[in-house]
Parts: C-alpha cells; structure tokens; sequence
C-alpha cells in the first residue's frame, strides 16, 4: 500500500504536473467551461480510453515483468508507443518513460537491467517496472494508476478551467466511485480487444501543438 501511495503521488518526478493531455485546448474552446462539463471530459477519458487501453496494456506489462518476459514487454511497449495519437502524446510517454526510468536506476531498489536494454520506455513501462518489483497487486496497481491519471487531469482543470480545490475534490469522489471497477475489468480484457478510439481526444491533443498561448505541454 505505502509502496503504491509513492508510485501513484503527484510528487512523483516526471513532470505529469505540465501535461493536460488536450484538456487545455478543450477549455481553450469552451467545450469545457465548468466543473460539470470538466467532470463529463474526463471521466469519458478515463473510462473510454485511459481505462479502455493503457490500464489493459499496464496490466499485461506488469505480468510480463513478473514471469521476465522481456521480448513481450518490448513488443507491448513499442505498440503502446505506436498508439498515441499526437506528437504532444508521443513526446509525453517518452520523457515521462524516460523520467521515471532515471529514477528507478537512482533508486537501486528494481530490476533496471532489463528496462536498460529498452532504450526508449514508454511511461507504462516503466510504471509496470516499479509495480511488479514493488509486488503491488496487479489490480491495486492499475487502480493507482488510473487514480493518478485521474489526479492530474483534475488539477489540469483546477489551473485551466479555473475552478476552486473544492470543486477539484468532488470530481475526484466522482471519478474515484468507478476505479476499481474499471481496474477489475482492464485485468480481464486480451490485448487484442483494446481500444483507444476517441476522436475528440485526438482532435485536441492536435490542435493544442499550436495552441497560442498555453500553460501545458500536451
């Protein structure tokens, strides 16, 4: 648990804090401009793609860590990268993958020697890493990880939208009701039936590459 609470904290050091992941060109149009509508974008985020594709490709990573299945882990990384839509999305995982690889190494607490020989991890990866030395729970980690997406998409919306901490805490009771349902079924999803398909996600995370003025990096 305590293990999980440091994987999952907003204090971890890989910048999410600077990603808004096409949240802040949607504020940007006012297709979110309250507390409402940022709760109706980010929980379709969370439960149609986060949930729906990178928590089914982080349960299937920490799996193949824990029977040291190196070739899988690298296909499953190199498909995960090949997946994000955007240059923004792209550039994200890596520095975050790469960020977090850093300090896993500084650490001397995991197994690097296999995640040096992926020379460019995706962020799931090397989260899946962490997870699977930690001897987290397959389904407490993936509901971490959804909770710290989650986190930062809300805090996103806080310094965007903008509205107050309290506003932020009600739509983290709202998104937090669904996690570990949306884990459970990540666990139980085969590769092959992922999917990451939404549109105005993707349109957002474009448009925001010339986003005049911004305060994100995606």
């Amino acid at each position: 648990m305590i293990r999980l609470l440091q994987l999952s904290s907003p204090i971890l050091p890989v910048g999410a804090y600077t990603y808004s992941q096409g949240l802040e060109w949607a504020v940007e149009t006012a297709a979110v401009n309250s507390e409402a509508s940022a709760l109706a974008w980010i929980a379709d985020c969370l439960e149609f793609g986060s949930a729906r594709f990178e928590a089914v490709y982080l349960a299937h990573m920490i799996r193949a860590w824990q029977a040291e299945d190196i070739p899988r882990l690298v296909e499953l990384d190199a498909e995960f990268i090949a997946s994000r839509e955007s240059a923004e999305l792209r550039a994200e995982t890596l520095q975050m993958g790469y960020s977090l690889s850093r300090l896993l190494v500084d650490l001397a607490d995991f197994p690097t020697q296999h995640l040096a020989a992926i020379p460019q991890p995706g962020f799931p990866l090397a989260w899946s890493c962490a997870a699977a030395a930690w001897a987290i729970p397959v389904e407490d980690a993936v509901a971490g990880y959804l909770w710290a997406w989650g986190e930062n998409q809300v805090m996103a919306a806080v310094k965007a939208v903008p509205f107050g901490q309290t506003a932020g805490q009600r739509l983290l009771l709202q998104l937090g009701r669904r996690l570990h349902v949306l884990a459970g079924e990540a666990l139980q999803t085969p590769i092959e039936n992922t999917c990451n398909y939404l549109p105005a996600f993707s349109i957002a995370s474009s448009r925001h590459e010339t986003q005049y003025t911004r305060l994100f990096r995606s």
